[in-house]
């Protein structure tokens, strides 16, 4: 029995070699859509220190806007310009109507704002979109659909699915260009000073307006990079809603505040994930893809409850 559960998973994975690279490279592009995801929430985070919990319909909103633009006639290209203006008009609605009447409220009330937030986009989206899946538009956006096979021993084989490696491309440029925007801009500058405290940034003359709406604004940019990459490698639809809350484990593994640290744990839960469900998921049944994240995520929280890159607090009584 023992053997079965720690000691035969490494034995297949020696003798199977291939199987166990494929199995990696699955656990790599989970990982990264997952940190792309999680983008999102550090960015909302960063900016008015809550947890957006409307992170995960925007992802759904952006990519149901882009595939519906383009059914009704409008060319893929227009479509994409249209969504980002979209998405620009939410956040100005977001900072206007939801964020500008809560400056200096407790976290708790812009945590329930955000739920609020959430609900509205259910129904304004579905009323809107209608509730079935879509099909992403793949090709009409010009991204990869095909696969490259690298043989790897004398049998084995590892697939590579183009939609997966541009995925990845897209991840890494994504948060490059995010680390530079927080790290070596004055409006990044600032985005950190109004997340440490909203009446000291504003009374050095910081508009809180400004940059909440510009915050907003790059979630939805994050929302629309994810949507078009999770719906390429599926269908569009709210389910979607449901995968994007796997970044809450993400976000307590790298930390609330960390651009890499979402990256770093997003790899780990994409990992697992794979590695889990195939090695050992026998074992138990089957279906530790939909929970091993969250037992992960707690085992942090019990050790190291602000992350691997997250800022420990230090509250004096």
């Amino acid at each position: 029995m023992l053997y079965d559960i720690f000691i035969d998973p490494f034995v297949q994975m020696y003798q199977m070699p291939d199987f166990f690279l494929q199995v990696l490279w699955e656990g790599f592009v989970a990982g990264i859509l997952y940190a792309l995801i999680a983008l999102g929430f550090v960015l909302i985070f960063k900016a008015s220190g809550v947890f957006n919990f409307a992170q995960g319909i925007m992802v759904v909103f952006a990519g149901l806007t882009l595939v519906g633009l383009h059914e009704n006639g409008v060319p893929a290209y227009l479509a994409l310009l249209l969504t980002i203006g979209v998405m620009g008009v939410l956040a100005y609605s977001v900072e206007r109507v939801v964020m500008r009447p809560l400056v200096n409220q407790p976290d708790i009330i812009l945590l329930m704002a955000t739920i609020g937030l959430t609900y509205f986009l259910i129904g304004f989206g579905e009323f809107v979109f209608g509730g079935e899946p879509k099909q992403m538009i793949t090709q009409e956006l010009g991204l990869p659909t095909g696969s490259t096979a690298f043989e790897f021993g004398e049998r084995g084989l590892v697939i590579l699915q183009h939609i997966d490696i541009a995925a990845a491309v897209i991840a890494v440029i994504m948060v490059a260009s995010l680390g530079i925007f927080f790290n070596k801009t004055r409006i990044g500058r600032a985005l950190r000073a109004v997340a440490d405290d909203h009446q000291a940034a504003l009374s050095v003359g910081i508009s809180l307006n400004q940059i909440w709406a510009i915050v907003w604004f790059a979630a939805g940019l994050v929302a629309l990079a994810t949507g078009i990459m999770w719906g390429a490698r599926s269908d569009v639809s709210f389910a979607l809603e449901i995968v994007a809350f796997k970044a809450l484990p993400v976000l307590i593994l790298g930390g609330f505040t960390s651009i890499p640290g979402a990256i770093v744990g997003g790899l780990i839960i994409g990992f697992g994930e794979k590695i889990g469900e195939l090695y050992w998921g026998g074992l138990v049944g089957g279906g530790i893809e939909s929970w091993l994240a969250y037992i992960i995520a707690l085992i942090f929280l019990l050790f190291r409850p602000q992350g691997l890159f997250g800022e420990k607090i230090i509250e004096r009584v």
